[in-house]
């Protein structure tokens, strides 16, 4: 048996803050020099599914500290103790968690194991799954009052690390009450309380100052949600915002450099090919796409040379990566004027601009190429519904667990809940289940890279670029988190003035 060490991250690690408004017109808000002591926050995307837990809205909720998980994830990607202070693994599939004591819910309720039951029993019985538990069959009961017990079907040593995931974030029981969805507000336990959500415009929170690692620097978060890039880079011009995220590096050479910030991180820019129907469900056309992308001058024109060329689906970001094994190519067809449909959205200021180039690319090659480009709440049903030929898409590759599996699991089993791909290949499938089912270290790794050289020699998609970190924090700004896995933004230390 093994327990974690009862060892606690700094609380500038664990927790994060939010945010205060710009929308599209950027009302007027008071900003911290101004006395209030609050951040004001622009936001790349609006909520897509109200702001419940077991979506990806989940890491707004965790950039804002209102809603917290059992496990956080230091730099390495090792499990730390948060609401649960510690772990004993029992056997190969049993795992007992020992919660935090004295931690109270917004809504006032008390921390214990029911309450820990009642939040991840929604996310394992949800449908959809969360995507950290795509392909986990997992369930947990209370053992007492301050112990849960968790149950994989399978073995799974990755338990204590999807913990840490966002989707698994602890509400108190009345989060989940009268078979709705799942309701955030006042309902976390963290430094910052949730206390109202205008839609998709803006959001608000105040300071728990009951909170169990002590108060925050901060006043409050006051969120805008601003999807378009040129307002959320003027918004840091002009001083309506504190802290922007996303600049879209179109913008960057326009703002003054000591505000800006770069850091990078496991986000892949990929055009995603449709592997059942239409043009790309021939191996030939794949690989036409394949050679038709010029992935350096992506990283020239577009990204101004803020990212890095992909030489895999993972990046620079996961240095052990370099080391992957050769792979064979697939040879290319001739398209000869076969027509397809290329989607992306215009949240991420950079893609349609990808896209563009993209067609050049494709139509040079012999394609002929119509383009389809919306706010991604109103293409991503879409896109998972498999109507597009390709699909220009940037996706974080270590979003949940701090381990690219989950990500592989969810974009290219036959089982995954996120296949814009419509990809299914038993080989990938159980090079997928051999890299799930190994040890963290060395081995694992290797079972990680022997898998991504399975999906990219069957050209399911082309991964193009590995982004980087761009945010924006005005002058008056201190103990911003700059986090490559954008689990953190606003963190118990930071303030704006």
């Amino acid at each position: 048996m093994m327990r974690s060490p009862r060892r606690m991250l700094p609380l500038s690690a664990v927790l994060t803050v939010s945010v205060l408004a710009l929308s599209g017109c950027f009302a007027a808000s008071p900003s911290a020099d101004d006395g209030s002591g609050r951040v004001r926050v622009a936001m790349l995307q609006p909520p897509r599914s109200g702001l419940t837990p077991l979506s990806d809205d989940a890491f707004k909720l965790s950039r804002w500290s209102t809603a917290e998980t059992l496990v956080v994830l230091d730099d390495l990607g090792e499990a730390q103790p948060a609401l649960a202070t510690a772990w004993t693994r029992v056997d190969d599939t049993t795992w007992s968690i020992d919660l935090r004591p004295d931690v109270r819910f917004h809504d006032g309720t008390p921390l214990d194991a029911a309450a820990v039951v009642t939040a991840l029993t929604a996310a394992t019985t949800a449908s959809p799954k969360p995507r950290i538990l795509d392909g986990v069959d997992m369930t947990v009961e209370a053992d007492g009052t301050d112990t849960v017990t968790v149950r994989t079907a399978t073995v799974d040593p990755l338990v204590p690390q999807r913990l840490s995931s966002p989707q698994l974030a602890i509400l108190s029981p009345g989060a989940y009450a009268g078979g709705g969805p799942v309701d955030p507000v006042g309902h976390g336990t963290g430094a910052f309380v949730l206390t109202a959500v205008d839609g998709t415009s803006t959001a608000t929170l105040d300071r728990n100052d009951d909170y169990w690692g002590g108060p925050a620097k901060a006043m409050g978060i006051d969120v805008s949600f601003v999807p378009d890039g040129t307002a959320r880079a003027a918004a840091l011009r002009n001083g309506t915002a504190d802290i922007v995220e996303a600049v879209p590096v179109s913008q960057a050479a326009l703002v003054d450099p000591a505000l800006v910030h770069e850091v990078p991180m496991p986000r892949t820019n990929t055009l995603y090919l449709n592997n059942r129907t239409g043009a790309f469900a021939d191996p030939s056309m794949r690989a036409a796409a394949r050679e038709a992308v010029d992935t350096d001058r992506l990283v020239d024109q577009v990204y101004e040379n803020r990212a890095d060329v992909a030489r895999g689906l993972l990046g620079p970001a996961l240095p052990w990566t370099a080391d992957r094994p050769a792979r064979t190519t697939a040879p290319a067809g001739d398209p000869a004027g076969r027509r397809i449909t290329l989607g992306t959205f215009t949240d991420r200021a950079e893609l349609p601009e990808v896209a563009v180039l993209l067609q050049q690319e494709l139509e040079a090659r012999g394609f002929v190429v119509e383009q389809v480009v919306r706010e991604y709440q109103f293409i991503e049903a879409d896109a998972l519904a498999g109507a597009f030929d390709a699909f220009v898409l940037s996706r974080a590759t270590v979003l949940d667990s701090g381990d690219p599996v989950a990500y592989l699991y969810s974009d290219f089993a036959c089982a995954g809940s996120f296949t814009i791909a419509q990809f299914c290949d038993p080989a990938v499938d159980a090079a997928l289940f051999t890299a799930s089912a190994t040890e963290p270290g060395a081995a694992r790794r290797a079972a990680v890279l022997e898998a991504e050289r399975l999906i990219l020699e069957r050209d399911a998609v082309v991964p193009m670029l590995h982004e980087r970190v761009v945010q924006g924090e005005a002058a008056s700004v201190s103990g911003a988190a700059r986090d490559p896995r954008e689990r953190m933004l606003v963190t118990t230390e930071t303030t704006a003035g």
